[in-house]
């Protein structure tokens, strides 16, 4: 089904000018009428083409800065009369106005303004009112007005016009103008998050004085690509990219291997996001969205080794990530073991070229490290709605540690219960992580039950370390983090079976004396930190 009639004028005004002047050069070869605006039409008149500007159209001159071009019945009536109606396009010709029939259009750059740390004046005059409104009044009138946002579209749009006597399909028209209205609405959202971002620098809570949020909240993200299914294969799945600033999994740009799939994308992130927190040197192993081995080391390679040794079963067919670029030591140890996924923020042509043997493995590199302390917030579907929080950018230190036993922690034991801490804060709920000399050694979690968690965590561990041939279980002489409080004793006797001389929890619950009378009874030192690190 062709539209009818043919297209006969155009309106032109882009901000990003790829592939507009050979488009625009297509169109002037089928004898369509050029219309642009200010840079758009200053490139189209270099090139050689005949194009009227809007203002001899409007008969109005550009206003305001150039905020105001577009804005005027001459060009929204063109865009918007039904050509259906005969009494819209009587009115048109009675006011001297002509139908407009096709719109390239695509917007400021705000957000990539915004990302590049522009200034609020910036930021305010990158925000497009006239290229919005002329998109959702052409993308409205798509029964006959072809809306096109995105200079991919380009091509399909002169496909179809050079085999269809110069009109387009339906099909194509409601394609395009969905996706106009889809960059519309992204676009606000873009605009939107950055005012409650500014309104709420310092807190939410004196921005929004009712609830400590915004009324509504406006979520938008573009399409990276379909994945081969979801969590499993009858279910379909693909990854979006946010306005988000955030070196991670969906900015990351992949060197090799096979296509990336749900839970690699998922994995990823989780392992990425739990090393960004590590200063030293460091390296997170994920199997199903649980770290199964982190460690830091003096280098990228020992931090693997240390890793790898927690729990080398778990770790057969994980996800590594590393907080520093991929070297060709690490990248050799690496490459002798199976792994789906290696992220990094860089890797050297050399280390990248020693996990090109292994064809099927994916590496990907980010480019940079997210900011642990940054600010911004999680979302999470639940039935017929979202679940909002702010993401957990707490970093402790140990002024922030009180201790409640006899016996004072070592320094050597508060940097391991702190490097516990964060570990826990990864590790799905109830977790419970035993850490000796910046490595971990066992790692429970994902139990209705804390002392489960505990005696999981020590069962795995005093196997892995049978099976390494050592004289005693890895948990002997190390430290544990609760992501909780102990709510009896019993998770604290596991841990004291288990032999660890350091715990780290959150505190907070009726039976705390009874908890550190416990540790004390065993010469334990126990610190609270005041937070609690639950993750679902």
């Amino acid at each position: 089904m062709l539209s009818s009639p043919p297209i006969r004028r155009a309106l032109l005004s882009v901000s990003d000018k790829t592939g507009i002047v050979d488009f625009a050069a297509a169109l002037a070869r089928r004898g369509i009428e050029l219309i642009s605006t200010g840079g758009t039409a200053q490139a189209l008149a270099a090139a050689g083409l005949a194009v009227r500007e809007v203002a001899s159209v409007t008969g109005m001159p550009e206003l305001l800065d150039g905020r105001v071009k577009t804005l005027h019945p001459a060009i929204h009536g063109g865009l918007l009369a039904r050509r259906d109606r005969a009494g819209h396009l009587a009115e048109l010709a009675r006011h001297g106005l002509a139908p407009i029939d096709l719109l390239a259009c695509n917007l400021y750059p705000f957000a990539l303004t915004v990302a590049a740390g522009a200034d609020r004046e910036a930021a305010i005059e990158n925000i497009d009112i006239g290229g919005v409104a002329l998109l959702r009044a052409a993308a409205k009138n798509h029964d006959a007005v072809i809306a096109v946002c995105d200079p991919a579209d380009y091509p399909a749009v002169l496909a179809e016009i050079e085999t269809g006597s110069g009109a387009t399909t339906v099909g194509l028209r409601r394609r395009l103008a969905a996706k106009a209205y889809a960059a519309t609405a992204a676009y606000d959202a873009a605009i939107a998050g950055w005012l409650a971002r500014e309104i709420g620098e310092a807190r939410p809570e004196t921005a929004w004085p009712e609830t400590g949020w915004p009324e509504t909240a406006v979520l938008a993200g573009r399409l990276v690509r379909p994945l081969r299914y979801g969590e499993n294969p009858h279910q379909r799945g693909a990854i979006y990219r946010s306005d988000e600033a955030r070196p991670g999994v969906a900015t990351a740009r992949q060197l090799q291997g096979r296509e990336l799939s749900y839970t690699n994308y998922a994995d990823a992130d989780a392992a990425f996001e739990l090393v960004a927190e590590l200063a030293a040197p460091a390296v997170a192993i994920v199997k199903h969205a649980s770290p199964c081995g982190v460690a830091t080391g003096a280098s990228l390679r020992e931090a693997w080794d240390r890793a790898y040794a927690c729990d080398p079963q778990s770790a057969f067919g994980g996800v590594v990530a590393l907080n520093r670029p991929l070297d060709l030591a690490t990248a050799e140890a690496i490459g002798s073991r199976f792994v789906e996924l290696v992220i990094a923020p860089q890797a050297q042509a050399a280390a990248a070229a020693v996990l090109a043997r292994r064809a099927a493995l994916r590496l990907l590199v980010t480019g940079g490290m997210p900011d642990p302390a940054a600010p911004g917030l999680q979302f999470r579907s639940v039935a017929g709605g979202i679940l909002m929080q702010e993401r957990d950018a707490r970093l402790l230190a140990p002024d922030d540690l009180r201790i409640v036993t006899k016996r004072a922690p070592s320094p050597a034991e508060i940097a391991d219960l702190l490097f516990a801490d964060t570990v826990a804060k990864h590790v799905k709920s109830n977790a419970i992580v035993f850490v000796r000399d910046g490595a971990t050694v066992g790692i429970g979690g994902g139990q209705p039950s804390r002392v489960d968690s505990v005696r999981i965590a020590a069962a795995r561990a005093a196997e892995t370390g049978r099976a390494a041939g050592l004289p005693q279980s890895p948990t002997q002489g190390s430290v544990l983090a609760s992501d909780a409080f102990f709510p009896f004793a019993d998770g604290l006797d596991a841990a004291i079976a288990a032999g660890v001389v350091a715990v780290i929890q959150p505190g907070g619950s009726v039976r705390d004396a009874e908890i550190i009378a416990a540790a004390d009874a065993a010469g334990l030192a126990m610190v609270f930190s005041g937070t609690r690190r639950f993750r679902h």
